[in-house]
């Protein structure tokens, strides 16, 4: 991977996500190219290996090597066994940012608990009411592809148990997942939004895709 490195859109890149990370500088459609390739000549690794293989790929400097890993870990999301979600929530809690949380909770993890109850009581208890703000962003957001089978009983207690909060990402989190059931509910979303003492910033971005429908933008 490394030789594909293009130094001159690696700054860039780093400077979009705040410094928080070092990159090759090789865009998104370039990297998915560049794993298709590899899982073609050499077939997807082992599940008993896809552990080992992710925690190295998350140990290395490059941001690339981190989305190689959840890219991978996604292709093979219907095979994992349920003990994999112990590697998941290692992953969420090391080199942690909004672009590798939010790409494993609203896929992976969606689908691992879809496939697996027992380990989603068992994790979703512990996550809601983490000190981690990695993992209550992942119990708020790991619903947002589930459309009617949303339990919005559920999301609707998660979002209350972070009231107050001035955490940016649990807030935006919160209007992202409203905003997305809305298009489900939407009666459901505007009276829990009138009812809830929401942050501006959960209420307004939880509102945005109904104002444009009723103001027909």
């Amino acid at each position: 991977m490394v030789r594909h490195a293009r130094p001159g859109l690696a700054g860039p890149m780093k400077r979009y996500m705040r410094g928080q990370f070092d990159y090759l500088g090789i865009k998104s459609p370039v990297l998915g190219e560049l794993l298709r390739r590899n899982l073609h000549r050499q077939g997807p690794p082992a599940l008993a290996d896809l552990d080992t293989i992710a925690r190295e790929l998350w140990a290395l400097r490059h941001r690339e090597f981190q989305y190689a890993a959840t890219s991978l870990i996604a292709m093979l999301e219907q095979e994992l066994p349920e003990e994999f979600i112990t590697t998941l929530e290692y992953l969420l809690v090391n080199k942690s940012w909004w672009d590798t949380v939010d790409s494993l909770a609203t896929g992976t993890v969606g689908v691992h608990f879809r496939r697996y109850p027992k380990a989603r009581r068992r994790y979703l208890a512990r996550w809601r009411r983490s000190s981690n703000l990695w993992l209550r962003r992942s119990a708020i957001l790991f619903q947002l592809n589930y459309k009617e089978d949303t339990d919005f009983g559920l999301l609707s207690d998660i979002i209350r148990e972070n009231l107050g909060s001035n955490e940016f990402f649990i807030n935006k989190a919160i209007g992202w997942a409203l905003r997305q059931y809305s298009r489900i509910g939407p009666r459901a979303v505007r009276t829990f939004v009138r009812q809830t003492a929401l942050h501006p910033l959960s209420a307004r971005e939880a509102l945005k895709w109904l104002d444009r429908q009723e103001a027909g933008v």
